[in-house]
Order: C-alpha cells, then sequence, then structure tokens
C-alpha cells in the first residue's frame, strides 16, 4: 500500500492503528465541543461576549438561549471538525479504503471539510485571533472600536466562515485531496506548510504579541496603584472586566494581577502545542522522508483535539 501523501502509513497495520486512535480523540474531542455548547445554552453566567467569540454566537446575550447551531464560531466548528474527522476513522476503521479511486467524491468532500474545519488557519484561528484583538480593544477602553465589534457581531461570523470556506473550496480546484492518513487533505507537505501552517504561526505571533502589550500595560498600571505614584495610564473598569468575565474577585488588585496570569497562558500553550505538527510539515516537506510513525499519530492528535475544553 503506498500513498502520495508522506503522513499517510505505508502499512494496514499502522493505518488501523492510527485510525482508531484518531477515532477516540475525536469522539472526546466531539463530546469537549459540544459540552462548550451546551454550556453556553444553559449557564447564563457563559454567555459574556468574549464567550459567545469561543462559542461564535451573533446574538444578544439575552436571547442567546435560543442560539441555533448554525451560529458558528470556535467552538462549534471544532465539533463539526470533530465530527468530520469521526467519519473517515470509522470508515478506514470498518476495512473501507476511503483512499480507493471509487471514493475519490468521498475523499474530496472529506479533505474539503478537514481544510475547512481541523487546521483551517481562517476559521480556528481567526476566532482565536478575534478573541485577543476584542480583549485588547475591551481591556484598553477602545469604547468606539469595541462597540462596533459588538455591535456588528453577523459581520465576525460572515468573514470567518465566509473566507474559511473559499480558501478550501480553492484547494479543492486549484490543488485537489488526496488521502493523508486518517482523513484526506493535501497529500504535499509542502502545500499544507504554504497554505495553512505559515499563516498560523503568522497569527500566533499576533496574538503573542497582542496579549504582551497588554500585560505589559496592566502590569505598569497596576504596580502604579500598588506604589500609590500618580497614574501613567488608565486602568480598565470593572465593567470591562465584566464584559471579558475572566476576573476572580472584586478587589483592584485582582483586576490587574489573575487576569494577566491568565491572558497569557493560552497564547502560550497554543503555540506550544503547534510546535510538533509544524516541525513534521518542515521536516517531512525539506527531506521528502517519512516521519516516525509515533511522531506521526501524536501530530494527528494534537489536529484533532481542539475540542477539548
Amino acid at each position: 500500500m503506498e500513498h502520495a501523501a508522506l503522513s499517510a502509513p505505508v502499512e494496514m497495520e499502522s493505518e488501523e492503528i492510527l485510525s482508531r486512535i484518531i477515532l477516540v480523540v475525536s469522539v472526546a474531542s466531539m463530546i469537549g465541543s459540544g459540552w462548550i455548547i451546551i454550556s453556553f445554552l444553559f449557564v447564563p453566567s457563559l454567555r459574556t461576549f468574549r464567550h459567545q467569540l469561543i462559542l461564535g454566537a451573533v446574538l444578544h446575550p439575552d436571547n442567546a438561549i435560543w442560539l441555533p447551531l448554525m451560529s458558528s464560531g470556535l467552538g462549534i466548528s471544532e465539533f463539526l471538525a470533530s465530527g468530520n474527522v469521526v467519519i473517515s476513522a470509522s470508515v478506514n476503521t470498518v476495512g473501507i479504503e476511503i483512499w480507493d479511486p471509487s471514493l475519490k467524491a468521498f475523499c474530496s468532500f472529506n479533505g474539503l471539510m478537514v481544510q475547512t474545519f481541523v487546521v483551517q488557519v481562517l476559521l480556528a484561528d481567526y476566532w482565536i485571533l478575534s478573541i485577543a484583538i476584542c480583549t485588547y480593544l475591551i481591556l484598553m477602553d477602545y469604547a468606539h472600536a469595541a462597540s462596533w465589534v459588538q455591535n456588528h457581531r453577523a459581520a465576525i461570523w460572515c468573514m470567518a466562515w465566509g473566507l474559511s470556506i473559499l480558501w478550501a473550496v480553492l484547494g479543492l480546484v486549484v490543488v485537489g485531496y488526496g488521502y493523508a492518513g486518517g482523513w484526506c487533505w493535501f497529500t504535499s507537505d509542502r502545500v499544507r506548510l504554504f497554505v495553512n501552517f505559515i499563516p498560523r504561526w503568522t497569527i500566533i505571533l499576533v496574538i503573542m504579541g497582542i496579549y504582551t502589550r497588554l500585560c505589559l500595560l496592566l502590569y505598569r498600571s497596576h504596580k502604579a496603584i500598588s506604589s500609590d505614584h500618580e497614574l501613567t495610564l488608565q486602568t480598565p473598569h470593572p465593567h470591562q472586566w465584566q464584559l471579558l468575565d475572566i476576573s476572580d474577585g472584586p478587589s483592584q488588585s485582582t483586576h490587574s494581577s489573575i487576569p494577566l496570569r491568565k491572558m497569557m497562558v493560552y497564547p502560550t500553550v497554543y503555540a506550544l502545542v503547534w510546535i510538533i505538527p509544524t516541525s513534521v510539515r518542515v521536516y517531512q516537506g525539506m527531506t521528502g522522508k517519512r516521519a516516525p510513525l509515533a511522531l506521526e499519530i501524536l501530530e494527528k492528535v494534537i489536529e484533532t483535539s481542539h475540542g477539548f475544553p
């Protein structure tokens, strides 16, 4: 068994192991992202604007209880992504070879969905970048810009899905999708690297820059308050923290120090997580050799586990 994609195992036994592991992880990820959606619908405290970005809600928080699932965002896109991978991994697990020429249409559709949901920088990463930008606007009291964003949520939603679907369709028409191990996607590692991973790391660096600048500004403001010096930077008002719902208490100290630590955790972990998949793409793309099976499995587990809360 030989595949064009270096990420696809050459032995059936390895293929079965890969598919089973991906299936288990995808089901768990689907449950995790589903829990995020359910929590948003039924827990009022999780309907802040920042949580709406995580879910992708376009409705006013007072009306979010009847939010339809078509109002998609990070949580819902990860749910659909996991569902798509569950289908392809299940087909492989039961012995149906989705790389067979007779299943070309199925493989192309599966690849289209993978490009749209699982690893597409214009969808999942778009929502993460949106959360970072909106966090910055709200906390730094850019009232006009923050108000515009909160009043035009439909535009944010349409831009995310429109660009992502367009990018995936262009991939189907221009390059095409083939079997890539566990699911269908671009068979060329270099194409994957330039189409997804380079833009992804660009966004990661932008996010890190946003949160670093925000943390520095808030730290200086907090330090000025603590030492009773004259404020040179305006501290975000309590209502701003309430919009984000990331503070842990009513004190002024809490409004600065605890959220600072929280804000840097996610972008740092997110960057660390994508080191392995990117390294595999660079290695295979530059050398033309397959990475070890264990590393390939780890890479795909990372790519399919975004739904974990």
